[in-house]
C-alpha cells in the first residue's frame, strides 16, 4: 500500500494531536525529522546526520542526559564525582540510542544510571587523559539501558 504524505515545514513544538486516517503526517522538531501514523503514534526522529550536544565541562554531582535534546553527547569529566542520568527516552517498543564522549572520564569517579546493563556486566575502565566513546541503547523506555564502550582512549 503507498502511503500519501502530507508534508510540514515548520518547527512544531509538539506531535501534531491527530492525523488523516490515509495519510501520514511530517513535521519537525528541534530533535529532527518525525512521523506522525495513521494511528497517531508517533515516530522519529530521523536524521542524516546529528548535532552533538556538547555540555563541556562536567563540574561534578548530577548531569542529566535528555535525549529530548540530542542523543549525542559530548563532555568533559574534571572536578569530583560524577553521577549520569538519563531522560526522556523513546517510548517502548522504539529503539533508543545515547553516543557519549566523554573526555578523561577516568580522571574523577564516574556513576551511571541502575538501569545500564553493561557488556560484560562491569562497566569500563574509562581513560583518566583522554577520550572514550561510550553508546547506550534501550528498546523499553529506558527501564534498562545496554551499554558498550565503543571505543577507550581514542587517539
Amino acid at each position: 500500500m503507498t502511503k500519501n504524505w502530507n508534508a510540514t515545514w515548520e518547527e512544531q513544538a509538539s506531535a501534531p494531536s491527530t492525523a488523516a486516517s490515509t495519510k501520514w503526517k511530517v513535521y519537525f522538531k528541534s530533535t529532527g525529522l518525525f512521523v506522525l501514523d495513521d494511528a497517531g503514534l508517533e515516530h522519529g526522529p530521523f536524521h542524516s546526520s546529528q548535532l552533538v550536544n556538547a555540555i563541556g565541562s562536567i563540574g561534578g554531582g548530577t548531569q542529566d542526559i535528555d535525549l529530548e535534546s540530542g542523543n549525542a553527547i559530548s563532555g568533559t569529566v574534571d572536578t569530583s564525582t560524577t553521577t549520569f542520568t538519563f531522560s526522556n527516552p523513546p517510548a517502548s517498543g522504539l529503539l533508543g540510542t545515547l553516543t557519549l564522549i566523554l573526555t578523561n572520564g577516568g580522571s574523577q569517579t564516574v556513576n551511571w544510571p541502575a538501569s545500564v546493563d553493561w557488556a560484560g556486566g562491569v562497566a569500563p575502565t574509562l581513560t583518566a587523559a583522554g577520550v572514550d566513546l561510550l553508546n547506550f541503547i534501550t528498546v523499553d523506555g529506558g527501564t534498562i539501558w545496554h551499554g558498550v564502550a565503543t571505543g577507550l582512549d581514542m587517539k
